[in-house]
């Protein structure tokens, strides 16, 4: 090798300081071997792995808001639905709109309101509670036999019972840390048991009547309803209320922190399960038949779901589960007047199945956006072509003749003369 060669001459010239001088010798897998061990980002995500705390990596996946934009497309889609089936209702009956009927169908709405914010708000938190049907029918057939001796002697026993076997499903949860929908199916079941102790129909022997406060009971329902969706949009409060949703290992415990959520939970899905089953029992006009409660079940989450609420629990629109609940409440007594005969499990089928597919859409076009990948940083100069060692074709003139300069081997033409 010659020792004007252009290698050699690389080589010989550039430091080894310099970060960016190119080593073709021994001491270049040494260098990178050094640097590997000093750069954190050359090592690899193991040893970021070993340092970074578990709730971090827990909620690595969870960073960014949701977009909303699909949320507010489907609730205009629902609400162009409940529009829809209230002309028909209207065209059908124009009485139905008007009170008393009117008042019928709020407390019917507010009562199936009230169960889907207790599988809604179940949902959010990643403890699905499958019992809220069960225990609205047991509250129901609990009030009609003992609605006599007053709204209060009725329904604080129910709220209290309520509450507890809420509290005590949760603490099983959280010891065991198992999911919610198996021990809620087990209290369901446990819930069955007493609603089928009745052999008949329990005539319902309370005095109450909610029809004077059927716009209150209902607008509080909306006003819970509206202000939880907008709670739920907020990152720092979804991420509190879903502590227990499974995010990288389901079987990783995530700490105290979700400790409150799932208490809350359940007992508040609980409580408002009797809340509706009382205003079931309430506005009947027969007899309440023992059952399993399940067909409720299947309403309360069908709602949910339609309303926009993800099956993961992780998305929610704001207006959806109201939208949703208005336009199955109209829809149920429009099939009544019709005599559609549907069964309410069939019902319920449909509206999960629906339900669904609203998940899949909102979890592919609910996501956050993506941030830009920072790219690394490279020492050599942005020229926008590429590099050669070759001289450019150029000269100036000087003070200097060329012939008195000291002559360089890749000084172009002026190279011939040496």
């Amino acid at each position: 090798m010659a020792y004007d060669d252009t290698t050699f001459r690389r080589q010989s010239e550039q430091s080894d300081d310099d970060p960016a001088a190119y080593r073709a010798n021994t001491a270049t897998a040494d260098y990178r071997a050094r640097r590997r061990d000093l750069d954190p980002d050359d090592v690899g995500r193991r040893a970021e792995m070993a340092v970074e705390p578990a709730p971090a990596r827990r909620w690595a996946e969870d960073n960014g808001r949701d977009r909303l934009g699909v949320h507010v497309g489907w609730e205009v889609v629902l609400l162009l639905a409940v529009a829809a089936i209230g002309y028909l209702l209207y065209r059908l009956d124009p009485a139905s709109l008007r009170r008393p009927a009117l008042d019928t169908l709020l407390i019917t709405g507010a009562s199936i309101g009230l169960l889907t914010l207790g599988a809604g708000l179940t949902l959010r938190a990643g403890v699905p509670n499958l019992a809220v049907g069960p225990i609205a029918l047991g509250a129901a057939l609990h009030f009609a036999e003992n609605g006599d001796e007053g709204l209060l002697k009725a329904a604080v026993p129910a709220l209290i019972v309520a509450a507890a076997g809420g509290l005590i499903v949760a603490v099983l949860v959280l010891v065991l840390h198992v999911p919610g929908w198996t021990a809620t199916l087990a209290a369901a079941m446990g819930v069955i048991v007493y609603d089928q102790l009745r052999t008949a129909p329990v005539t319902v022997q309370a005095d109450y009547d909610p029809a004077n406060q059927a716009f209150y009971l209902f607008g509080g329902f909306a006003l819970l309803a509206v202000i939880g969706g907008a709670l739920g949009t907020v990152m720092p409060i979804r991420r509190m209320v879903g502590r227990l949703r499974p995010v990288d290992d389901p079987a990783r415990r995530p700490g105290g922190s979700a400790v409150f959520p799932v208490l809350a939970a359940l007992v508040l899905s609980s409580v408002f399960a009797v809340g509706a089953g009382i205003l079931m029992a309430a506005q009947s006009t027969g007899p309440i038949r023992p059952g399993t409660g399940l067909e409720w079940t299947g309403l309360a989450f069908g709602a949910a779901l339609l309303a926009g609420t993800s099956a993961y629990g992780r998305r929610g629109g704001i207006f959806g589960t109201l939208l949703a609940v208005a336009g199955l409440t109209l829809f149920l007594d429009y099939a009544n007047r019709r005599d559609f005969d549907i069964a309410l499990f069939a019902i319920g089928a449909c509206a999960v199945g629906g339900g669904l597919i609203v998940t899949r859409l909102v979890e592919t076009y609910g996501r956050p956006l993506l941030v830009p990948a920072v790219t690394d940083w490279n020492a050599a100069a942005s020229t926008g072509t590429a590099w050669t060692p070759n001289m450019p074709q150029t000269w100036s003139t000087s003070a200097e003749p060329p012939e008195n300069r000291p002559l360089r081997w890749d000084e172009g033409p002026w190279g011939s003369g040496r």
